[in-house]
């Protein structure tokens, strides 16, 4: 039996759920899926699982205020995303965390860690946005926008007057904060796609994902962990993504111009030298 398609709205809301309870079907017989579960008869059939993911405790995830309890943090770094009470002020930390350029191989750090080294890169600064969102009261969203040819990129949301803005981490110039004046989530994917570059000047920018909500993972894990969090990109890998223009669309994109590759070099800190070989 195929499941039903689910709406934009629905279909975020229920994304990344793993352990809710079926409600039991009166009419003997008869088939129906419900939270992505197929129950045939009374009896529950669960269809294929997604990558795990580690949820925190049900009070955790339905709590709109984030308690330092829940995100496993010291009263010193809980006191640093009480400050940044703000989209603003939580963009202007990160814009004074140092790249993490990953010297010695792929990291995906919790936001213990990034408050510790004060270093990150997107998806790093992107759950410690989400954090300092969720401590004010604000839903902690991640979007995911895939690229060809090149890294994807992901932000921290946040709505004012129900217009989208987005908070980044970034080391270029391009991909960067995104001021609350999207009408949709395309809108705001659609407005990193001039700016989403390659080396070899090609405009990469593919596909957005729906919002993520990281109450849905272990705060105790992506928040107060001290290891990698690979667990989050492999969600968000997960979600439903949805493309941003199609292949005739695609044969019309120019390459970055001269004078577009030379600003686009322009970056906010120097990577690391290149460790020069032994004789």
């Amino acid at each position: 039996m195929r499941l039903r398609q689910l709406g934009h709205a629905e279909a975020a809301l229920t994304e990344g759920l793993q352990d809710v309870a079926p409600r039991r079907i009166r009419q003997r017989g008869e088939h129906a899926v419900e939270h992505h579960l197929l129950i045939l008869n009374h009896k529950v059939k669960y269809q294929p699982a997604r990558p795990a993911v580690s949820r925190c405790g049900p009070m955790a995830a339905r709590r709109r205020f984030a308690r330092r309890e829940d995100l496993g943090l010291t009263k010193a770094e809980f006191a640093v995303l009480r400050r940044l009470d703000s989209p603003q002020k939580i963009q202007q930390f990160l814009f004074g965390l140092r790249q993490n350029f990953e010297p010695d191989g792929d990291t995906c750090h919790p936001v213990r860690r990034v408050l510790r080294t004060r270093r990150a890169h997107c998806i790093e600064g992107a759950m410690l946005a989400a954090a300092a969102l969720w401590v004010h009261g604000e839903p902690p969203l991640l979007l995911d926008m895939r690229a060809v040819r090149d890294f994807d990129h992901v932000v921290a949301l946040f709505r004012r007057r129900g217009r989208w803005g987005a908070i980044s981490k970034t080391n270029g110039i391009g991909l960067r904060w995104r001021d609350p004046v999207y009408r949709t989530l395309r809108e705001l994917a659609i407005s990193y796609f001039h700016e989403y570059c390659n080396r070899r000047d090609h405009k990469t920018l593919r596909e957005y994902s729906l919002p993520f909500d990281l109450r849905r993972a272990d705060a105790r894990l992506w928040a107060g962990g001290e290891k990698n969090v690979w667990v989050v990109p492999e969600t968000l890998d997960t979600l439903r993504h949805f493309p941003l223009m199609n292949g005739h669309h695609v044969k019309a994109v120019a390459r970055r111009d001269p004078f577009e590759r030379k600003a686009g070099e322009l970056l906010q800190y120097r990577g690391p030298l290149p460790r020069k070989r032994k004789k």
